[in-house]
């Protein structure tokens, strides 16, 4: 019985899409930025909770997706990291959570490092076409720098409206603003799927003593294939238990927000075992009552994913300060405007 579940689980996955293995599907990805939009306050901007705006929002969730289904190689080597961390890996580099540095590229110079120091604690890379191979992923690098690409666009908004910006330049602001939005919302909804804090991603790996799932569909049936067996889940079924947007809380005294995103990795990544147990007892199945027993854990993790993203989104709002250098060249232009007058 369960050879012939896993056969039926890879026929869904396959028969769907040839697509590679994302998290969530865009279904899952769209309701994560819904369920964000949802918590936010109705003081938050108007522009950003009009109809119109809100489609865009979901839309673009998908983006980051979009951009892996191509063979361009730099462009894979850019965006590929940006969608995990497996976690475990750290443990390898001697490295814990709270000690990772909120800049990318130091913790991509300390990995190197490490690795040439102790070049017999890694297996050699047999092939590494992306170039990505070396790397154990960015996903909350990713979340942190769109956090604050738009605590900044809301800086520039700000300032525009307030110091005598066009109605141009104010709506080209509000559009920058929708897109990080957006694409943002795709890197939080990835790291609420616990397969994407892992190095389990694709099946268990590695010593299995409790023998979990080891073939790889199990990322894609979790990704969406699950959802589509049991009917999907709307924005409105589970619109519920959100609760409304508030400050990010820093993880630790005296950090920033990257703690809090690596701590809300962390507490996703204590979920795969978990995760790895209901697929072993058939309650991922999604066929009988058993089978549905894991609906609520998987809605859940994207209720999870939409609550963080609306904190985040509240909290580059509220923490945006004015753009100084943009409001003094707008009082230079406004001078200068003057003087033709």
């Amino acid at each position: 019985m369960k050879k012939l579940f896993v056969l039926a689980r890879l026929v869904t996955v396959i028969g769907v899409s040839q697509m590679p293995c994302q998290a969530w599907d865009y279904e899952g990805h769209r309701l994560v930025n819904q369920l964000a939009l949802a918590s936010l306050p109705t003081n938050f901007p108007a522009f950003v909770t009009t109809p119109e705006a809100r489609e865009r929002v979901a839309f673009l969730a998908g983006e980051p997706d979009r951009w892996r289904n191509t063979t361009d190689q730099a462009l894979n080597h850019f965006n590929g990291p940006d969608h995990y961390l497996d976690m475990e890996q750290l443990e390898d580099y001697g490295l814990e959570p709270r000690q990772l540095s909120a800049f990318r590229y130091d913790f991509v110079a300390q990995l190197a490092l490490i690795r040439a120091a102790h070049p017999s604690n890694f297996p050699p890379i047999t092939s590494d076409r992306d170039h990505t191979r070396q790397l154990i992923g960015f996903v909350p690098w990713a979340i942190n720098e769109n956090f604050d690409k738009l605590k900044s666009g809301f800086s520039y908004l700000k300032t525009f409206e307030e110091d005598g910006g066009t109605a141009e330049e104010i709506a080209n602001a509000q559009a920058n603003i929708l897109y990080i939005m957006g694409v943002m919302g795709h890197y939080v909804g990835d790291a609420a799927q616990p397969l994407h804090a892992t190095k389990h991603h694709h099946g268990w790996v590695g010593p299995n003593p409790k023998g979990y799932a080891t073939d790889g569909s199990i990322h894609a049936w979790i990704d969406g294939g699950y959802f589509r067996k049991i009917g999907g889940v709307k924005a409105t079924d589970i619109q519920q238990f959100i609760q409304p947007a508030k400050l990010v809380a820093l993880a630790y005294p005296g950090t920033n927000t990257f703690s809090s995103v690596m701590s809300y990795l962390v507490e996703q990544q204590k979920l795969v075992e978990p995760l790895y147990q209901m697929e072993k007892a058939g309650k991922l199945s999604g066929e009988g009552s058993l089978g549905l027993e894991g609906k609520s854990f998987l809605t859940g993790q994207l209720v999870k994913g939409g609550q963080m993203l609306g904190d985040l989104w509240f909290t580059a709002w509220q923490r945006a300060p004015k753009d100084t250098f943009l409001s003094s060249a707008l009082a230079r232009r406004k001078l200068a405007g003057d003087g033709k007058k």
